[in-house]
């Protein structure tokens, strides 16, 4: 990975999409650095979004975005203006701001392999605009490897505070009649390794350990309920603690996630995306965020969506981003610090 750019003593620099305009994405910005920005004072941030958009919706719930942004403020949260391709109402989705969500987060990729942002941050965006608009697009996730040209990320949900529950996954938004035919031995290693490096290096957890799932019920019961774990995960296993990884299972998911099996362990390995996030967010929801790992840049987001149906109306709960910039900014701090 390759380090930051910026001097010892810079400000960490974080950069903020504000995702799709018609959901919870702008106002969430403006409350979360409104309520949490004097929480970070070795960083500036830099929001992109249209800048009238910011502001009405910073108003609608309460925060005076001039304010905040102005001269007066220090100069620590400055707006990079991206212009609306058609105006947005609050839970109105409109196609014809697609590429202006790609536009966000492509400024922001730029900007982080330049050295010119340490990290970003993504609020969150709807699929289906961008779809609607005529880009195939999965999500953030993968949209992210490909912008940077990595061939695997890892996503990584995880809580904060007092629930610091990580759950990775092998793969991500994959139906799952097609799950088994993406897991490999080569595969499940190489995430394994992402994992571990990047605990290590961004979040400052000298040994980790990993503790990893079966993808059958019962962890395949020896063989009569599936054979990915003899055939696959169990190889991959021993392949990876040959490598020097602590990584351990399979186990069988129903029974993994209690905290007497999780209170030695730094993060799960979950095979597939409703095998581990159901969990995650049950306990986190509102605390938790999202991480990829193995990117060449820091990238954190919240663990929810657009919420449509609370947009502009102030009752959206900023947590999450605040959740998700807290761990930007603690993961800049190490990758600097390295």
């Amino acid at each position: 990975m390759t380090p930051s750019a910026q001097p010892q003593g810079a400000p960490l620099q974080i950069a903020i999409t504000t995702g799709e305009p018609a959901g919870v994405g702008p106002e969430l910005t403006a409350q979360a650095l409104a309520a949490a920005a004097a929480h970070w004072p070795d960083a500036q941030f830099t929001v992109l979004g249209d800048a009238a958009l910011i502001a009405e919706r910073a108003q609608a719930v309460g925060v005076d975005w001039a304010a905040l942004t102005g001269a007066r403020a220090g100069g620590r949260i400055r707006m990079q203006h991206v212009p609306l391709d058609a105006p947005s109402q609050a839970g109105r989705l409109d196609a014809a701001n697609g590429r202006y969500v790609l536009t966000l987060l492509d400024h922001a990729i730029d900007g982080a392999l330049a050295h010119t942002f340490d990290a970003i941050v993504t609020a969150p965006l709807q699929k289906s605009t961008i779809n609607d608009a005529g880009v195939p697009f999965t999500g953030h996730t993968e949209y992210l490897a490909e912008r940077t040209h990595t061939p695997r990320v890892v996503m990584m949900l995880a809580g904060t505070g007092q629930r610091p529950l990580r759950v990775a996954l092998a793969t991500t938004h994959l139906p799952l009649k097609d799950v088994s035919a993406a897991l490999t031995i080569d595969g499940l290693v190489e995430t394994l390794r992402i994992i571990d490096h990047d605990l290590r290096h961004h979040f400052g957890i000298p040994a980790p350990r990993v503790l990893v799932t079966g993808l059958n019920p019962h962890a395949g019961e020896n063989g009569y309920l599936g054979h990915e774990e003899i055939d696959v995960i169990a190889p991959a296993l021993k392949r990876a603690n040959e490598a020097g990884i602590d990584a351990r299972g399979p186990y069988p998911a129903d029974t993994l996630f209690q905290p007497r099996y999780l209170k030695d362990a730094d993060c799960v390995l979950a095979m597939f995306h409703d095998q581990g996030l159901p969990v995650l967010k049950y306990a986190t929801f509102g605390e938790g965020i999202n991480v990829t790992l193995g990117l060449p840049i820091i990238r954190t987001s919240v663990d929810h969506g657009t919420a449509l149906d609370l947009a502009g109306t102030g009752r959206a709960d900023a947590g999450s981003l605040i959740a998700a910039i807290d761990t930007a900014v603690s993961m800049a701090r190490h990758r600097r610090a390295a």
